[in-house]
């Protein structure tokens, strides 16, 4: 199938996405290698394979234009890692995600069915108290409930936010503005994410309390025990998520 252009006809999702906790791990690429979708590859920063495990505020949800009661503000916790397609502009830098928590099952639901998305719906809890301040601090914590017990992401930033630097650790993991997902037969679906860059807090320390093992798989349960390389939080901003295309080139 050709590459399309985005148009306003293309519209899936359009929603805020707000004050993201991104800790970013190294991890071996024959981990990887099996779920990377057909017609992308690895990419690497420094010659760097990373996992990153993101928290954030989904809020002002609307689908096809279209506000749904009761599931327009959520959090959402991911874990993803990131590909690339060689498009007709270019390289296309994406995310492939392992899984996708939310608190809602009817948004689990449409983002499997639309997306063959890795999403799952559990209790959600969330505390952030950001600053703009340059010498205030902040704190950013994202929870989930698994097994009867609270998981959970949290980030302690430092100073105020800051505009991405050309080249750096987080332009790479916050500009990715493309998503991938393997279908059941094996095909691949490929949509576009559209937001401005963001600016991001630095972050004096972090932590993750997760069974990686029980929820992502014993092979991610190494990496994730590990610190992260590093760690940050983005602003965030207004985004539009594309309908997706299928693709059948072969990888």
């Amino acid at each position: 199938m050709a590459d399309q252009q985005p148009t306003s006809l293309s519209l899936f999702l359009s929603a805020e996405w707000r004050s993201l906790a991104m800790l970013n791990y190294s991890i071996a690429p024959d981990i990887l290698l099996p779920l990377v979708p057909r017609g992308t590859e690895l990419d690497t920063w420094g010659n760097r394979h990373y996992v990153s495990m993101v928290g954030f505020l989904f809020l002002k949800t609307k689908v096809i234009g279209i506000p749904i009661p009761f599931h327009r503000n959520f959090e959402e916790v991911n874990l993803r890692f990131y590909v690339r397609r060689k498009g007709p502009e270019g390289w296309r830098r994406g995310v492939v995600f392992v899984k996708e928590i939310v608190p809602r099952h009817a948004i689990a639901a449409v983002a499997r069915l639309v997306y063959n998305e890795r999403y799952v719906a559990m209790p959600m809890r969330h505390r952030v108290e950001l600053t703009p301040g340059v010498g205030a601090n902040g704190v950013v914590e994202y929870g989930w409930r698994f097994d009867g017990i609270w998981n959970g992401i949290r980030a302690d930033t430092i100073g105020g936010p800051q505009p991405l630097v050309a080249g750096s650790e987080e332009e790479f993991i916050t500009e990715h503005y493309w998503g991938y997902a393997a279908q059941r037969d094996g095909s691949c679906v490929e949509y576009q994410v559209e937001h401005p860059s963001w600016r991001v807090w630095r972050v004096a320390s972090s932590s993750l309390t997760c069974d990686a093992a029980a929820l992502y798989g014993q092979q991610f349960a190494t990496a994730l025990a590990a610190e992260p390389v590093s760690a940050f939080v983005a602003e965030g901003s207004p985004v539009i998520v594309r309908r997706g295309v299928r693709l059948d080139n072969q990888r």
